[in-house]
């Protein structure tokens, strides 16, 4: 029998100064660090809770040739990379040997305080590029990460350049924001997107039984990507020249995955009955090779052979994007590699022991560094130093005025003041106006962004011509050039917020701070809610518009009336929640939250907007100077008082108090005249937001920091009477300010699907209208 040399398998180590063996060496060390960091948080440290502590050494070692190649030869600082969640202790393995993290961090996988379960850019202690965790939206990252840069060098900035590489999970494909991203027709031009696939062809539970790489392949194909295969290594490839060798292709390419995965469990003895079939050729020559060639040869894939790898990375086509399909082995290396139920399965110690003993490593001495001096510390000091980014400069927050100055008259929607107040800025603060980029699912026109729009055109990375320039009825002008201020994907919300994630983070990315504002359908809120969460975890700062919002759109009927949105901004971390009555509460509200955003103690919001048109000088915004601003500040706090109770034209002390949120205060009013008819002085506070006023009660009892004036300021003790909460929305997103004064309250709000209809009957059928509200005050103070 003949043998021929494995060079990318696990076994062997570095002999001279060979390139290829110095490279090898340190990637049979990122895989003992890897698989030795999960080890250590199960097996050694101590756990008295009981708890399982879990990560993914199989998940992991699919990945440590790819991103030993990736890292070690092919990366350049100015390049960013989305790992695939469950490969984060290749990340920190390979961030321990380059210098960029301490020892002690690699004991604290999953533990308080230290490494987390995924990357996480903001929690920990090593460079990571782009947090990921949540299937789909770290893998479509970077394609948004690429847009910002490109947006942020078209104000004239510096970001740098380089590639965008995602690392991504073959299962993670079948996430649908992954192809709502690829299809997108801008992503088509970012030549800088590169997405490596780890094609090791299992689930969490089981072998993927079709083969269904090529159908993927021709997917990306079809939306313009460049799309390499790294199927084999190079031992495959020398033996499907030799006799026989066409036969061995076609039998591994035919073959389905499940057969596949079960021949990487067997013995060579196995391998020689299984793999030939009935082929007399294919079973010739398997009966030349040895069991070493025989064993290493069914599992040499592409992905886990260096050469290989750095030859597709070669091919790289800048003009669009690629994907690179590397074919690789779960648990490659490990005893439990190919097993259908590897993924969360952990070594035992005396396997770890026999890895220790095929890559050069102790168990007892886990985290020990190669020798200075030598080749493999020589090339971790000159990759380290390579990569090593200098410190991010952020540039000074744009300072946002507090309060433009006019005070809108007539009838107006809130929906429409967001695009007068975006308009109004770019008058009074255009530095701060300059940083504002807007973004819409298709939505611009029908959520009253139009004349925003047409004032600072369309962003594109080039100019093109607006062919309806000269049609004397086109209305909204669709001028692209690189100094437009609006993005406008294709309708996928979970597109548009990943984008808005990313603008987001320029601030801490590039130290150059931008004001993103995505407006969507308020009904879709929840669509994007996941993405855009996980965007602010990882650190994005942006405002995100819902309009129109509730019941009241009501001609649309059910399906498009949100009920659950208010809750939120009351629920959801890191975010200042908004939902104005009048026009000047938005323009309040909004340039409060921007001037939260691009700043380390920075806060995303959430505006919900309404269609209804509202007489504004239901407002009574004070003329005096001193008294508009205390009413601002209330704004922005959350709640002012909007009418206090009179008898007879005379203040008087309330009996009842109302407390509305949105697009239902006219209602509140109204309620409140026919109560004061009726012997019953009502005091109505305008809710400008759930969320600031919960954080305001929870510090008074002593849980939280908020500042806690404006409970008293909106819900004086001295005035503290029975309660009515009503706003467009569920009715237990304000129940909890019956605690402010503990008063007995009723709670009315949206809580079954909508109806079609005119407003009235759409009120009434909900028991948003005026009767109702005065039946429950009258029910409370009877």
């Amino acid at each position: 029998m003949t043998s021929i040399e494995d060079r990318t398998g696990v076994a062997g180590g570095a002999s001279g100064a060979d390139p290829s063996e110095v490279l090898r060496e340190i990637e049979q060390r990122v895989l003992w660090l890897a698989t030795a960091i999960v080890h250590h948080a199960n097996r050694v440290r101590p756990n008295p809770s009981g708890l399982k502590v879990g990560g993914h050494q199989a998940s992991s070692a699919s990945m440590v040739t790819i991103m030993t190649a990736l890292w070690f030869e092919h990366l350049r600082s100015g390049d960013r990379v989305s790992v695939k969640p469950h490969a984060s202790p290749v990340l920190h393995a390979i961030n321990y040997l380059l210098g960029e993290l301490d020892e002690r961090y690699l004991t604290t996988l999953r533990e308080f305080g230290g490494l987390q379960s995924y990357p996480s850019r903001s929690k920990d202690p090593d460079p990571v590029d782009y947090s990921t965790g949540s299937v789909g939206i770290g893998a479509t990252a970077p394609i948004w990460g690429a847009l910002a840069r490109r947006y942020v060098t078209s104000l004239g900035a510096d970001p740098g350049t380089g590639r965008q590489y995602s690392l991504v999970g073959d299962a993670e494909l079948d996430e649908g924001a992954c192809w709502e991203a690829i299809l997108d027709p801008m992503v088509a031009e970012l030549g800088e997107v590169v997405w490596i696939v780890d094609l090791n062809r299992q689930s969490l539970d089981r072998v993927v039984p079709n083969i269904g790489a090529p159908r993927l392949q021709g997917m990306f194909d079809a939306a313009g990507w460049q799309v390499l295969t790294v199927k084999y290594g190079r031992l495959l490839e020398k033996l499907f020249t030799r006799p026989g060798g066409p036969a061995l292709r076609r039998r591994i390419d035919e073959m389905p995955n499940p057969e596949y995965q079960r021949l990487l469990r067997c013995t060579p003895a196995q391998l020689r009955e299984r793999l030939p079939g009935n082929d007399a050729e294919l079973a010739a020559l398997v009966a030349e090779l040895d069991d070493a060639t025989l064993h290493a040869a069914i599992r040499n894939l592409g992905g886990h052979d260096l050469a290989a790898l750095g030859d597709a990375f070669a091919e790289i086509d800048d003009s669009r994007p690629t994907v690179i399909f590397a074919y690789t082995v779960k648990g490659y290396g490990l005893a439990s590699e190919g097993h259908p139920q590897n993924h969360s399965s952990l070594l035992t110690t005396e396997q770890m022991d026999q890895l220790g003993a095929a890559v050069g490593a102790s168990v007892d001495d886990p985290w020990a560094r190669f020798p200075a001096g030598s080749p493999a510390a020589r090339l971790c000091s000159s990759v380290g130093a390579r990569l090593r980014r200098e410190p991010v400069v952020r540039d000074a927050v744009t300072r946002i005025p507090a309060d433009i100055g006019r005070t809108p008259s007539g009838t107006a929607t809130t929906q429409a003041a967001l695009g007068r107040a975006l308009l109004d800025l770019t008058r009074s603060a255009p530095d701060a106006a300059r940083r504002v980029v807007t973004l819409c699912p298709d939505v611009s026109s029908s959520t009253n962004l139009g004349g925003w729009v047409n004032k600072v055109g369309v962003w594109s990375a080039r100019e093109r011509v607006d062919w309806f320039a000269d049609d004397p009825e086109t209305i909204l002008h669709w001028r692209e050039r690189p100094t437009g201020q609006h993005l406008e994907l294709g309708i996928a919300e979970t597109n548009l917020v990943g984008l808005l994630g990313e603008l987001g983070a320029t601030w801490s990315r590039w130290g150059e701070p931008l004001l993103p504002i995505g407006v969507l359908y308020d009904p879709f809120v929840e669509r994007a809610l996941e993405p855009w969460s996980f965007g602010i975890y990882a650190g994005g700062q942006s405002i995100l518009v819902g309009t129109p919002s509730g019941v009241s759109l009501a001609p649309e009927g059910g399906a498009h009336q949100s009920i659950s949105t208010p809750s939120v901004g009351l629920e959801q971390p890191g975010c200042i929640s908004y939902d104005p009555a009048f026009a000047i509460d938005v323009e309040w509200a909004l340039l409060a939250s921007l001037a939260r955003l691009g700043r380390p103690d920075g806060t995303s919001a959430y505006l919900r907007l309404s269609t209804r048109p509202v007489d504004q000088t239901l407002a009574a915004v004070p003329t005096d100077p001193a008294a508009r601003e205390r009413r601002r500040r209330q704004v922005v706090a959350g709640a002012y008082p909007l009418r206090r109770a009179t008898q007879d034209g005379r203040a008087v002390a309330p009996a009842l108090t109302i407390a509305a949120m949105g697009a239902v205060v006219p209602e509140a009013l109204a309620a409140a005249e026919r109560l004061e008819g009726l012997g019953t002085p009502t005091d109505v506070v305008c809710v400008t937001s759930a969320g600031l006023m919960f954080d305001a009660q929870q510090a008074r009892s002593g849980r939280g920091d908020a500042e806690t004036w404006i409970l008293d300021a909106a819900f004086p003790a001295r005035r503290a009477t029975p309660l009515v909460t009503v706003l467009d929305g569920h009715p237990h997103t304000l129940a909890f300010l019956a605690g402010i004064n503990q008063v007995r309250a009723a709670h009315l709000g949206v809580s079954r699907f909508g109806q079609s209809g005119d407003l009235d009957d759409v009120y009434r059928h909900h028991g948003l209208d005026a009767g109702t509200i005065v039946s429950a005050g009258l029910d409370l103070t009877a």
